[in-house]
C-alpha cells in the first residue's frame, strides 16, 4: 500500500463548504512596492494574493507637505495568523491601511458616504478660497499704507532711541544739527506737534556752542542735483568750503563741448536729454530699475547741457557730421585761371593776396577749412591753443577760489604765505604764456613782414616760453626775431626770477611764522579758522520738554602738530603746486586731442561708409543708401555719441577733480543728513524690489 506524500484535501473542503478570504487594503509609497511584494512572498510562503494599481496624481504629505506617488493595493489571504503578519509587514513598510467592509451593500454605502464628504470638503474649501480671496483683496487695497505706517513708526522710534533722559527721568533731550534758515519753520512745527498732542508742556530749543565739526548741507533741485553729485563724487565739502557745484554746471559742460564739438552729435544728445526731462515725471514713476538707465535719467540734466554746449562748439568748429555749413559764404576766392586750374592738381591760396578778404569771418570757422588739405595743420595750432588758454584760465580761477575759503575762514597767514605766491607764480609763467599767444595773434597777419626773415614770420609761443624758462635766445636770430615787443626778453627774464622766488616763500614761508609764533606763545594770524557752529550758520540744537536748558557738550581740543610734520606737509604742498601747475597746464592738453580725434574718426565714418551709399547712379541706389545710411547711424550714434561721450565726460570729469578742485577743494567734510520720511520709505521701497 503507497501513502500519498501530499495529502489530497479537495474532498474534505468541498464536504466544509466555500473557503472564506480575508484582505486588507491600503497605499504605499510606490517605489517600495518591489520589496513589499518580495517580503510578503516569503514571509506568507506564497499564500497571499497582492494587487496593486498606481494613482496618477501624486499626493500630499501630511508629515512635509512633499508630493510623492504612491499606488494602490489589496492582499487576499486566508486565516487570522496570515492577516496578523500581513499587518506587520504593512507597518513595517509604512503602509497606510483603511477600513473596506466585506459586504458589496456595505463597501457601495461606504463608496457613496465617501463620494458626499468629498463633495462637502470641495464646497468648504472652495468656499474658504474665495472668502480668503475677497480678505487679502481687501487687504491689499490697504498694505501700501499700512506699510508706510509701520516704516514711519519704526522710523521714529528708531530716532526717539537715539534721545537721552535728563536726571529726573521725566523728559527727553535731543542734540542734532539745524539749518539756521529752517530754524522757524522748525519751531513752528513744534508748536503744531504739541498743540494736536494736547499736551500742557511745550518744547525748548536751545542752541549749543560747539567745536565739533557740523555737516555740510547744500541746497540742490532737480537741476543743480546732478552736478552737485559729481561734486560729492570727489568728496563732500568741508563746512563752509567753497562749494565748485555752481561753477560746475558751466565749466563742466563746456569743456566736455571743447572735446565733443560737434553740431550733429550735440543735436543727438540733446535731444535724447530733451525727451528725459520733458517725460521725467512719467519715466520717474516707472521705477525702472537698471542701473544703466538709472545713470542716464540721473544726469538728464547734465546731458542736456552737455548736448547743448556741443551744438556751440559745433557751430564754432563749423562741423556737422564731418561736413561744414555754408551759412555765410567763404571769405577766400579763386584767383587762379581756368588753363592753371585745369593743368594743376594742387593749388594754394595765398592770404596775402586778392583771394583772402582779410577780414574776420562772421561766426566759427570759414567753411573753405573743410576742403583743405592743410586743415589738420590749422586745426592743430588753433585747437592745441585754445585748450591751453581755457586750462590756463580754469585753474586760475580754481586759485582765486581758494582766496575765497582763506578770507572766510580768517587765515590770513595762507594768504599772504599760500595764495599770494601761487597766483605770482601761476600768472608770471602760464599767463603770460597765454598773453603772449593773443599778442600773436594781434600783431600778425598774412601781411606781416620781418625786417630780418622776410613775410610770413612769427616766433613760436611754445620756444618762446621754453627758451624763457632756460635763460635762453634763438640760435638763428637771422632766420626770424625772437622778440614780439620792446623790452621783452628783460621782462621775461624778471617774471621767471620772481616766479622762482616765490617756491622757497611757499615752501619755509607758513612754517617758520608758526615756529615763531609759537616760541614766543602768540595766536596765529588763522586762529579765526574755527567752526564755530553758533557763529558760521548751522547750529547744534537740544530738545527739553522740561524747562530745563541743557549744558553745552564739552569739546576736546587737537594737540598742537609737530614743526616736522608741518614742514614735510607744506614741502609735499609746495611740490605738488609746481610741479602740478606744469603737468596740469598740460593734461589740458587733452581738450585738443580728444577734440581732433572726435572730428577725424567722424570723418572716417563719413568717408568710408555713408559716401559708398552716393556713388549709385542707378535706381539701386536708393535701397543701397537706405541700408548703408542705417549701418552709418548705428556706427554714429555707438560709437561717436556713446563711446566718445563717455570718454570725454570721464575726461572732463578728471579735470575738474584733478586740475581744477585741487587748487581749492579738500572735500573733508560729511552730509548732513536730516530724518526724511521720504528718504526712508524711498530707500525701503528700493530694498524691497531688489
Amino acid at each position: 500500500m503507497t501513502r500519498a506524500l501530499i495529502p489530497d484535501d479537495s474532498i474534505a473542503r468541498q464536504a466544509a463548504g466555500p473557503v472564506q478570504l480575508g484582505f486588507v487594503a491600503g497605499v504605499i509609497l510606490r517605489e517600495r512596492i518591489p520589496p513589499f511584494e518580495r517580503m510578503l512572498w516569503r514571509a506568507c510562503r506564497g499564500n497571499v494574493f497582492l494587487r496593486q494599481a498606481e494613482i496618477e496624481t501624486p499626493l500630499e504629505d501630511p508629515a512635509t507637505s512633499d508630493q510623492v506617488h504612491k499606488s494602490v493595493f489589496i492582499i487576499f489571504f486566508q486565516g487570522d495568523q496570515l492577516k496578523s503578519r500581513v499587518k506587520k509587514i504593512c507597518e513595517g513598510f509604512r503602509a497606510t491601511l483603511y477600513p473596506c467592509p466585506e459586504a458589496p451593500s456595505d463597501r457601495r454605502e461606504m463608496a457613496m458616504g465617501v463620494m458626499t464628504r468629498i463633495e462637502d470638503l470641495n464646497t468648504v474649501l472652495n468656499q474658504t478660497q474665495d472668502h480668503r480671496h475677497r480678505v487679502l483683496a481687501a487687504a491689499a487695497k490697504n498694505i501700501t499704507n499700512w506699510f508706510i505706517k509701520v516704516r514711519k513708526i519704526k522710523a521714529i522710534y528708531h530716532t526717539l532711541n537715539l534721545f537721552n533722559l535728563d536726571v529726573t527721568q521725566k523728559c527727553l533731550i535731543a542734540e542734532c544739527w539745524v539749518p539756521t534758515e529752517d530754524l522757524e519753520q522748525i519751531q513752528l512745527a513744534l508748536r503744531r506737534g504739541t498743540e494736536r498732542s494736547g499736551s500742557s508742556v511745550p518744547p525748548i530749543l536751545n542752541r549749543m556752542d560747539t567745536l565739533e565739526n557740523p555737516p555740510t548741507y547744500n541746497k540742490t533741485n532737480k537741476f543743480t542735483s546732478g552736478f552737485q553729485h559729481l561734486v560729492d563724487a570727489y568728496g563732500v565739502a568741508s563746512y563752509r568750503e567753497a562749494n565748485p557745484a555752481p561753477y560746475t554746471i558751466i565749466t563742466f559742460p563746456f569743456l566736455f563741448a571743447v572735446m565733443f564739438g560737434d553740431l550733429g552729435h550735440g543735436i543727438l544728445m540733446a535731444s535724447f536729454a530733451a525727451y528725459l526731462v520733458i517725460k521725467e515725471r512719467t519715466l520717474g514713476a516707472k521705477k525702472i530699475q537698471s542701473d544703466v538707465w538709472n545713470i542716464f535719467f540721473g544726469g538728464r540734466y547734465i546731458i542736456l547741457l552737455m548736448g547743448l554746449f556741443s551744438m556751440y562748439t559745433g557751430m564754432m568748429y563749423n562741423d556737422v557730421f564731418s561736413k561744414s555749413l555754408n551759412i555765410f559764404g567763404s571769405n577766400w576766392r579763386n584767383n587762379y585761371d581756368e588753363s592753371t586750374l585745369m593743368n594743376s592738381k594742387a593749388l594754394q591760396l595765398d592770404p596775402n593776396s586778392t583771394a583772402y578778404f582779410k577780414y574776420p569771418y562772421p561766426f566759427g570757422l570759414d567753411p573753405i577749412w573743410q576742403v583743405a588739405e592743410n586743415k589738420i595743420i590749422f586745426l592743430n595750432s588753433y585747437k592745441m591753443k585754445i585748450s591751453i588758454i581755457f586750462g590756463v584760465f580754469h585753474m586760475l580761477f580754481g586759485v582765486l577760489l581758494s582766496l575765497w575759503n582763506h578770507v572766510y575762514f580768517r587765515d590770513r597767514l595762507a594768504i599772504m604765505c599760500e595764495f599770494i605766491p601761487q597766483i605770482i607764480f601761476m600768472c608770471f609763467l602760464f599767463l603770460y604764456m597765454v598773453l603772449l599767444m593773443f599778442i600773436k595773434w594781434v600783431n600778425y597777419s598774412a601781411d606781416t613782414i620781418d625786417v630780418k626773415a622776410g613775410p610770413y614770420c612769427a616766433p613760436s609761443i611754445l620756444i618762446t616760453f621754453i627758451n624763457m624758462v632756460l635763460f635762453k635766445s634763438s640760435k638763428n636770430p637771422d632766420v626770424c626775431d625772437d622778440w614780439m615787443y620792446a623790452g621783452q626778453g628783460f621782462l621775461q627774464k624778471l617774471l621767471v626770477v620772481i616766479a622762482l622766488l616765490c617756491v622757497p616763500v611757499m615752501l619755509l614761508a607758513k612754517p617758520i611764522m608758526i615756529m615763531r609764533a609759537r616760541k614766543q606763545h602768540q595766536p596765529l594770524m588763522n586762529a579765526g579758522h574755527t567752526n564755530n557752529a553758533a557763529e558760521n550758520g548751522d547750529a547744534g540744537y537740544q530738545l527739553d520738554d522740561s524747562m530745563q536748558q541743557v549744558q553745552p557738550v564739552p569739546a576736546h581740543h587737537d594737540e598742537e602738530e609737530d614743526i616736522t610734520e608741518i614742514f614735510i606737509h607744506q614741502g609735499i604742498h609746495t611740490i605738488e603746486y609746481v610741479l602740478g601747475s606744469v603737468s596740469h597746464t598740460a593734461s589740458y592738453l587733452r581738450l585738443w586731442a580728444l577734440s581732433l580725434a572726435h572730428a577725424q574718426l567722424s570723418e572716417v565714418l563719413w568717408n568710408m561708409v555713408l559716401r559708398n551709399g552716393l556713388t549709385w547712379t542707378d535706381w539701386t541706389g536708393g535701397i543701397v543708401l537706405w541700408a548703408i545710411f542705417g549701418f552709418w547711424a548705428m556706427l554714429t550714434v555707438s560709437i561717436l555719441v556713446l563711446m566718445e561721450g563717455l570718454s570725454a565726460f570721464l575726461h572732463t570729469l578728471r579735470l575738474h577733480w584733478v586740475e581744477f578742485q585741487s587748487k581749492f577743494y579738500h572735500g573733508l567734510g560729511y552730509s548732513f543728513t536730516p530724518f526724511s520720511f521720504k528718504t526712508i520709505l524711498d530707500q525701503a521701497a528700493t530694498n524691497a524690489e531688489e
